[in-house]
Order: C-alpha cells, then sequence, then structure tokens
C-alpha cells in the first residue's frame, strides 16, 4: 500500500514559496489532486510537486521562497561521511569468500 503524503492548502503554500490564493486557484482550476477531509481541502503532495515544476516561475518561487531554499544544506559536505567509490571497489576486490578451516 502506497503512503499518500497529504498536506492542508496553508502548508502547500508555505512549502511551495506560494500565496494559499494561487494553491486555491490551482483547486479551482483542477490542477491539484485533492481530498475533502472534515470542510478542509488535503492535497496530494506528488500533486503539488508536479504542478509546481509546469511553470517556470512556480519552480524558481519553491527554489527561492519555498522548501528548495534548504537542498544545498542537505547536501553531505563532510567528506568522512560521502561514499568513495574507489574504495568501496577496493574493498570488493580485497574481500575473499569464506572459509570453513
Amino acid at each position: 500500500m502506497e503512503n499518500i503524503i497529504r498536506v492542508s492548502v496553508s502548508e502547500a503554500a508555505r512549502l511551495f514559496g506560494v500565496s494559499s490564493k494561487t494553491i486555491r486557484q490551482a483547486i479551482k482550476n483542477e490542477e491539484l489532486r485533492y481530498i475533502v477531509v472534515s470542510g478542509r481541502y488535503k492535497i496530494s503532495f506528488v500533486s503539488l510537486i508536479e504542478w509546481s515544476q509546469k511553470s517556470t516561475r512556480r519552480s524558481n518561487q519553491l527554489a527561492k521562497q519555498g522548501l528548495g531554499q534548504y537542498v544545498d544544506k542537505w547536501k553531505i559536505s563532510n567528506k568522512k561521511f560521502s561514499p568513495n567509490i574507489k574504495l568501496a571497489l577496493e574493498n570488493k576486490e580485497n574481500k575473499k569468500p569464506p572459509t570453513n578451516e
């Protein structure tokens, strides 16, 4: 079973760097997939990502004002914890099959 992530209108606006009015307009234009729970819109996160990438302006807003502004901080800058391809290949080549002595 797929775990569907749904967010409210205000959460979507904050995450994607747009106004709540913009999100509501996208709902009205049937550009987003959503359900209604207790009279509130719950928007599919996947549809929000797809919608945000269809427009250069929205994509830029996501990168500058929304969640995208933190992406560079998520990248691993400490080489100690980054995978080293050469070392991994050397370890793979040096491993011997287990022997029963």
